[in-house]
Order: structure tokens, then C-alpha cells, then sequence
């Protein structure tokens, strides 16, 4: 695991997208896992940029998105569908039947879930896995729990996380959708590289015991620990 802190949040999101452009460069039909929140977005703006200016490209590139909140329509504008066409698909060259979303409002979840993951299986895997981190320790969608959750699946949302979300629904938590569809530890853990970026520092203390605490389901980011090829890069 390498683990290196950055002084500016600009700084850590520029060194991000270097590395995702680097692994384009050396395959570019790389298999890229998504994020969204408020961190990677400065992170997808500098890859826009590398786009512009020649230096990538993302015609033979796909992508599968982490998660997504349930009973939003694809073009609600806080749905995760959304926040992608806004910060990066539509700003770039990739091809729209290459990027991934899971269905926040599919009849049946749970084959929902099966048909995502048979998805990432047939693409030949994640290449480069990008996270962010939740305050309670949450990646993807995991939530603290008394066990990890191997396979995608839908997850009633914490009471922290649907708060800390509350800024993108106007500080309205009561419009914050209460589950999720979420990639499961098993895809995530299956990808081949996993940078994972966290900004501020009332994360700090979350970080600390993931990276250096007991590997447990309660500290679900703890099980990176695990994972031969990490990238912690915090400010």
C-alpha cells in the first residue's frame, strides 16, 4: 500500500488523474471503476483537460460506476446517471455504450445487481478502481456492518451518510433517497489497481483506522488492507 498526502486538494486530484491517464496510455481499453461525490470531481475536470488536450483519449475505454441511489430516474439530476454526463461523459470522447451504471430503478435489485456484475466479468474486470471514503468508512455503498458484503448488492443507507449527502438535495435530508445499489467488496477487491482519494480533514481520523486499525466489516474501507496494489492519496 502506498500512502502520500498532499498539501492542496488540487494537487492530490492532478496526481489522481495522471495516474488514471498513465494506465489509458499503456492500455487504452482499459476497464476504469468510477466514483462520484464531491471529491473525484476536481480529479474528472483534470482529466477533461488531459482530454482536451490531446494527451488521452477514452474512445476505447469503459467504465462501471460504483454505485447508484435507488428510485432515481437516470436523468434525475442528483442521480449518479447525472453527475457523470455532468463532470465527465459528455466532455469526453467515450463511446455512450461503454460507460456503466447500475439501475437505481429496477424492478428486481438483486438481478439487477447480477446483471451489473456479469457486465464487469465479461469487460475482463476492473483495471483501476477509483474510490473516495465515507466518514463512517464506507466505500461504494458498503456500509459499517457485522460482516463484508462479497457481491453487489441493495443497502439501506446509514443516517451519516444520507446527512453528509444532504448538500447535493438542498440540505434536505428527507430527499435523500434511503438505499442504494452498490458494488460489493468482491468487485472491488478484484480490481487489478485501486487508487483511493480522500479530501479534508475530518476524514483523517476514518483513514487512519482503515489503514492502520483491525480489517473489519465495521471499517469497511479497512479491507484495502487486503488488496497487493493500493494508492492512498489524502489531503
Amino acid at each position: 500500500m502506498n500512502v502520500r498526502q498532499f498539501d492542496r486538494y488540487e494537487e492530490m486530484s492532478r496526481h489522481a488523474a495522471f495516474a488514471v491517464a498513465a494506465q489509458i496510455r499503456q492500455k487504452p481499453d482499459s476497464v476504469l471503476g468510477l466514483a462520484t461525490g464531491s471529491t473525484p470531481i476536481a480529479l474528472y475536470e483534470d482529466l477533461v483537460k488531459l482530454y482536451q488536450d490531446g494527451l488521452i483519449s477514452f474512445r476505447n475505454v469503459k467504465t462501471f460506476n460504483l454505485d447508484e441511489y435507488c428510485g432515481l430516474s437516470t436523468g434525475h439530476p442528483e442521480s449518479y446517471h447525472s453527475f457523470m454526463e455532468q463532470h465527465l461523459f459528455s466532455k469526453i470522447d467515450i463511446l455512450k455504450e461503454n460507460t456503466h451504471l447500475m439501475d437505481g430503478c429496477a424492478k428486481d435489485p438483486a438481478e439487477e445487481c447480477r446483471r451489473y456484475e456479469a457486465e464487469i466479468a465479461a469487460a475482463g474486470g476492473i483495471d483501476l478502481q477509483i474510490l473516495g471514503i465515507g466518514l463512517d468508512g464506507h466505500i461504494g455503498f458498503n456500509e459499517p456492518d457485522s460482516n463484508f458484503s462479497a457481491d453487489s448488492h441493495m443497502v439501506e443507507l446509514d443516517a451519516s451518510t444520507r446527512e453528509a449527502n444532504a448538500r447535493f438535495f438542498n440540505g434536505d435530508i428527507a430527499k435523500v433517497p434511503t438505499s442504494a445499489l452498490t458494488m460489493g467488496m468482491r468487485c472491488i477487491m478484484s480490481a487489478r489497481r485501486v487508487i483511493l482519494i480522500s479530501s479534508g480533514e475530518k476524514k483523517h481520523e476514518i483513514l487512519k483506522k482503515a489503514l492502520s486499525g483491525p480489517v473489519c466489516p465495521e471499517v469497511p474501507a479497512s479491507i484495502l488492507q487486503l488488496h497487493p496494489n493500493v494508492d492512498i492519496m489524502f489531503c
